[in-house]
């Protein structure tokens, strides 16, 4: 069986080089699998290909199965993909997988798919749905898979898989465009999640969270529980990943790498003892650091740390897990323990959110400049009023740039509130001059 994973071809509204991971270790997943001969993929959201390029794939080499990433970000270029596909490969199989169609598994009904994972693990959906064409019989509902069967639609089965980390493939580094990343992290000013002039080298360590906010998707897609790889597996594969290819910095993706403290210091441990470590960054919240936790990964080569610091306005802290009720002093304490560790602090700001005002926005900003840190904002997404009924137009403005009236309530000063995602900003990140370039 020949199998093509792909992200389809749109205009990013936001680059994070971690997101796409899910690409590049669903393929690897399928390689494993008995049934597969060949498995390729193509990495078409960043600007970097065209639709004629893509029709030519798909024309010329009518895969058995295709399998699509779907996003908010994606959402709006699927019918034109699927058009593309039923044109050119007639006789591929089309699955889809991704944040979006685990979120709203409705939507897809009408879309023209045969089969889409609506829960678990995305590599262990499509996986399942590959072995049962492989087994040459009828294929009914799956695990986490909704399949087409005639005219109609047959939910899962059961739950999807959560794979434990044992079982990941970690992306292939010789597959994935890095020059285009690298391309789009230039402007900081952007605000994506990458280092200016730097190559970044992803890993994914963990998944799941058990903080459980209800502005974001982690612990819908991935669940309440983290499974996270061992220190040693984590080290192998950067050690694998540059002897292939060189690379200036690694992102350790994670949803809160500092959860479990006792690995982190393990890891950093392992870093301080390595002959020629890279500098990395991670993602967490203030809840779950310290000054002794941030003076060690200082010292073991971090150079960023990104805290959801969502809002300091305490009218908006009832809305919030009690791990994000963040305050001045707390904040402010974070900044001084990552000024002295030599980290640079990076802080999510969500604009928008229930119970917030500009005012309150422009005040987190100043405690965040006043701490520092980068100010990292993005627009309050209410995705529980997605709904399988709405557009497609809709739904794509679910991506945390767009304003929702039902978010904001009515007669917000909405030009003011897009000001902190689309204005200036005249302080832009320069950690990379912390970082040798190697690349």
């Amino acid at each position: 069986m020949r199998i093509l994973v792909l992200w389809p071809p749109h205009v990013p509204s936001y680059f994070n080089a971690g997101h796409h991971t899910v690409l590049f270790q669903t393929a690897g997943y399928l390689r494993t699998l008995s049934a597969v001969d060949r498995v390729d993929t193509r990495e078409a959201g960043l600007l970097n290909i065209n639709w004629k390029a893509l029709g030519d794939l798909l024309f010329q080499e009518k895969y058995d199965v295709i399998a699509v990433v779907n996003d908010f970000d994606t959402v709006d270029c699927l019918t034109r993909f699927l058009h593309y596909a039923r044109q050119l490969s007639p006789t591929s199989k089309l699955v889809s997988f991704g944040r979006l169609s685990s979120m709203l598994p409705g939507m897809f009904a009408d879309l023209g798919f045969d089969a889409v994972v609506t829960s678990g693990d995305s590599e262990a959906g499509v996986a399942a749905y590959v072995n049962a064409l492989a087994a040459g019989g009828p294929v009914g509902a799956l695990p986490g898979v909704a399949v087409r069967v005639g005219d109609s639609w047959q939910p899962e089965s059961e739950p999807g898989r959560f794979l434990p980390a044992a079982d990941w493939v970690l992306p292939d580094v010789r597959e994935i465009p890095y020059d285009r990343y690298h391309e789009l992290y230039l402007q900081d000013a952007n605000k994506f999640c990458g280092i200016p002039l730097r190559r970044e080298l992803v890993v994914p360590v963990a998944r799941g969270c058990p903080i459980g906010c209800d502005y974001c998707d982690v612990h819908q897609l991935a669940g309440l529980t983290e499974r996270r790889l061992t220190v040693p597996a984590v080290l192998e594969y950067i050690e694998w990943a540059r002897s292939v290819m060189s690379f200036d910095y690694v992102a350790f993706y994670a949803p809160t790498f500092t959860l479990h403290k006792p690995w982190v210091r393990e890891l950093a441990s392992a870093l301080l003892d390595a002959e020629d470590p890279l500098p990395w960054k991670c993602s967490t919240t203030v809840h779950h650091l310290d000054e002794d936790l941030v003076r060690l990964m200082g010292r073991s080569g971090c150079v960023r740390i990104s805290v959801g610091l969502e809002t300091l306005e305490p009218a908006a802290h009832g809305g919030l897990p009690r791990a994000k009720r963040i305050h001045e002093e707390q904040f402010l304490r974070l900044g001084e323990w990552c000024v002295n560790a030599g980290v640079e602090l990076n802080a999510f700001v969500i604009v928008g959110l229930p119970g917030t005002t500009a005012a309150g926005v422009r005040h987190t900003h100043e405690i965040v400049r006043a701490a520092g840190a980068r100010f990292r904002p993005t627009m309050y997404t209410p995705f529980h009023l997605m709904s399988p009924t709405m557009s497609i137009e809709e739904v794509s403005r679910f991506n945390r740039q767009m304003i929702h009236p039902e978010s904001t309530g009515h007669g917000v000063d909405v030009a003011e509130l897009y000001g902190f995602i689309f204005g200036a900003d005249d302080r832009l990140t320069t950690v990379y001059d912390q970082i040798p370039q190697r690349a």
